[in-house]
């Protein structure tokens, strides 16, 4: 049995297709493409598809994965360009590698969130940043089906920064320069790095963090990207590239591939390798 990994975007108004409405797409482009999938046994066999740390409805991203499993071998390129062609523009599928190594999900310890805030000047959007940052605990609420929730939105934040049209202001490292930002000045953009942690900290609940410490409160929703999600890379505060250890398993994989999607990160982000601009 073939694994292939998927990495795959959910942009424009497919942000708002949820992880359900995803999943049924999915396996109607799986069909229409033919992909010979491997079922799971049972009296209602369904195609073995796993899907990883779904970005929240209503946000976009530009870095979804999953896992499927063929009963005949393929060559991952050709299913990636089958099944992009099959789904509808905004669920596009950009990378595809043999799954070489185990435990993929667990590395998916951190992601790059893009927040854009209409209505908010980026020098207001610093000094709320500031202030969160050098809060210790940013407890906030969050709706779920068992009540209300109280939890910390402040540990799992690793760096948090704010793009202007002049260039970046790093109040935080990890994420310094390198956007062209917006071109209203009442606009902020708003970097952040944040680990996936249990409950996990969405962008919603630290834009939530910012209302109580900063009494920052933009005036139309945000607008919300997921850039990146991966390895957390201590030494460089950056989010890393999730298929590399399978990539460098693979003896027919060109050398320069890893390198390739870092620069492709580093242009989406504004991140250099190091984590400078």
């Amino acid at each position: 049995m073939q694994r292939i990994r998927l990495r795959y975007t959910k942009r424009g108004r497919l942000r708002f297709t949820s992880h359900r409405d995803f999943q049924r797409a999915f396996e109607r482009a799986l069909r229409r493409a033919e992909v010979p999938m491997a079922y799971s046994a049972g009296f209602t066999p369904h195609p073995k598809v796993s899907y990883a740390n779904a970005a929240p409805t209503g946000t976009a991203s530009e870095a979804e994965y999953l896992e499927i499993a063929l009963a005949e071998p393929r060559d991952p390129e050709t299913v990636r360009r089958l099944l992009d062609a099959s789904l509808p523009p905004g669920l596009d599928v950009t990378e595809a590698v043999q799954a070489r190594t185990s435990d993929f999900a667990d590395r998916l310890a951190a992601s790059c969130w893009e927040l854009r805030l209409d209505g908010v000047r980026p020098e207001e959007a610093a000094a709320a940043v500031r202030s969160f940052l050098a809060t210790e605990t940013v407890e906030v609420r969050r709706q779920t089906k068992k009540g209300t929730r109280t939890f910390d939105a402040r540990a799992a934040v690793m760096s948090l920064s704010v793009a202007s049209g002049a260039g970046e202001t790093a109040v935080a490292g990890g994420l310094p320069g390198g956007s062209d930002g917006p071109t209203d000045p009442a606009c902020a953009i708003l970097r952040l790095v944040v680990r996936h942690t249990t409950p996990a900290v969405r962008p919603d609940d630290v834009l939530s963090g910012l209302r109580s410490t900063a009494d920052l409160a933009p005036p139309v929703p945000a607008a919300v990207t997921r850039l990146a999600q991966g390895p957390f890379d201590e030494e460089t505060g950056t989010v890393t590239d999730p298929f590399a250890p399978d990539r460098d398993a693979d003896p027919a994989a060109p050398p320069t591939a890893a390198g390739q999607w870092t620069a492709a990160v580093s242009e989406v982000t504004g991140q250099g390798p190091s984590g400078q601009p």
